[in-house]
């Protein structure tokens, strides 16, 4: 219970300084908007901005581990503030800074998704959806689209998911066929009508796992 008052303390403390900073950006104020994402970003998680986007996506997602466990809801609240930062680079006409932060926001929104994170905090297929929407000209990095493979799984979309597992095969052909086999081993054991109502046939199960065959 103490763990859930916390996190709720610290999701409406973010939404309201994200709504100020918000405020600030349509007044074109997009330093001092920054400035405030920076400061709830070192209260938060006595970090940074100019250290969390230097530094590669996995060893932020070590930074929250505490033992075996990532603190995956803290995560996804970095996530969110990465997001953040990411449309007021967009609306200061930096697109390229924008991409690099949504890119990583996207990271570890699916990753923290697909490690138990709790949906009701942030609503984070929301998050996810639009984020896919605003990449959707770039190609994302294979280690996106593996997490996109679980992702789409996971919520039942096996279609999407399997057009993940493609562009993840184009990317990194080793990961793919790995990731692949495993990803239509589980599919196998599916119904006809779960398969269905994920977007996909038993045919196609069936396609997949011969060409994904180790």
């Amino acid at each position: 219970m103490f763990r859930k008052d916390y996190l709720m303390g610290m999701i409406e403390d973010m939404t309201s300084m994200i709504a100020k900073a918000f405020g600030l950006k349509e007044q074109k104020k997009y330093t001092e908007a920054l400035w405030e994402l920076d400061d709830l970003m070192r209260k938060n998680f006595r970090l940074n901005s100019e250290l969390v986007n230097r530094m590669p996506t996995n060893e932020i997602i070590e930074m929250f581990r505490v033992g075996s466990t990532v603190e995956v809801d803290q995560l996804q609240g970095l996530a969110r503030m990465l997001r953040a930062e990411s449309d007021i680079y967009e609306a200061s006409e930096k697109p390229e800074d924008a991409v690099v932060r949504r890119i990583k926001a996207l990271h570890l929104f699916l990753y923290s998704a697909v490690n138990g994170a709790d949906r009701s905090l942030l609503n984070y297929p929301e998050h996810v959806d639009e984020l896919l929407d605003q990449l959707e000209e770039y190609v994302l990095p294979a280690a996106v689209e593996k997490l996109m493979v679980e992702y789409e799984e996971q919520e039942g979309y096996y279609d999407n998911a399997a057009d993940a597992l493609q562009r993840l095969n184009e990317l990194d052909t080793t990961e793919g066929m790995v990731t692949g086999a495993a990803f239509y081993e589980r599919l196998h054991l599916k119904t006809d009508e779960q398969l269905e109502a994920g977007g996909i046939t038993r045919a196609d199960v069936e396609e997949g796992r011969s060409r994904f065959q180790n």
